[in-house]
């Protein structure tokens, strides 16, 4: 069975190594990306089965990188799962708007993020 592969994009370092260890341990395959530009330029070359991004990032925002994936009918179809500090409804109108499949505010429970990872990915 081939493992899922997973784009992993925050500019939070600790944040990217601690999730990239529980996705392996539940045996995903995780790319990273520290900036939004990044985060594009992966999800266009790696071609990620789902993407988790971050909102508030360096070069290019969360909600920016969605909307251009979502409207590229290449990537339209990859689940992606914002995963932000920002828990205003308003924040999530803008991802909802953007395409988002799913929003998960930090601080978060890892089961939960795994949970709607598996859901997306089924």
């Amino acid at each position: 069975m081939d493992k899922k592969k997973i784009l992993l994009v925050d500019d939070e370092k600790d944040l990217v190594e601690t999730l990239t260890y529980r996705l392996e341990a539940n045996n995903y395959v995780v790319v990273p990306a520290y900036d939004g530009q990044e985060g594009l330029d992966k999800a266009r070359k790696d071609n990620p089965d789902l993407i988790v991004l971050d909102l508030m990032l360096p070069k290019m925002d969360g909600y920016k990188v969605c909307a251009l994936l979502k409207r590229d009918a290449r990537f339209g179809k990859i689940p992606i799962i914002l995963f932000t500090a920002r828990a205003q409804d308003s924040d999530k109108r803008m991802g909802e708007e953007a395409g988002a499949d799913a929003y998960i505010t930090k601080p978060f429970e890892p089961q939960v993020l795994l949970s709607k990872i598996e859901e997306l990915l089924a």
